[in-house]
């Protein structure tokens, strides 16, 4: 008999696993999610700013910004969830710019 009781077993982790980790599966996911999220703020964003003034510039900026985070969310679903993250930061900083250099 062990330490561990009977529901102990299949609650743990497994080794090499801590104890609320997202699994693989999990961080596509959310990933994927996230960039979503970001990819329908920025087309807000960018219809709000290209209705009250039009220009090629905006349109440009948010337009890359928009590119990356669908960018994000194919490779979360190839499962390269690291470079999906890395992508996804570069739109946000990308719409974040836009806005600021306004």
């Amino acid at each position: 008999m062990t330490a561990l009781g009977e529901n102990d077993a299949t609650t743990s982790a497994g080794p090499g696993r801590p104890t609320g980790a997202l699994t693989p599966r999990q961080a596509r996911l959310v990933r994927g999610v996230a960039a979503a999220v970001v990819m329908l703020a920025v087309a807000v964003t960018m219809g709000v700013r290209f209705a009250a003034e039009p220009s090629l510039l905006t349109l440009g900026l948010y337009g890359v910004a928009l590119i990356l985070s669908g960018t994000a969310i194919v490779l979360s679903r190839l499962g390269r969830t690291r470079v999906a993250t890395a992508v996804l930061g570069g739109g946000l900083a990308v719409a974040v710019l836009a806005v600021l250099l306004r």
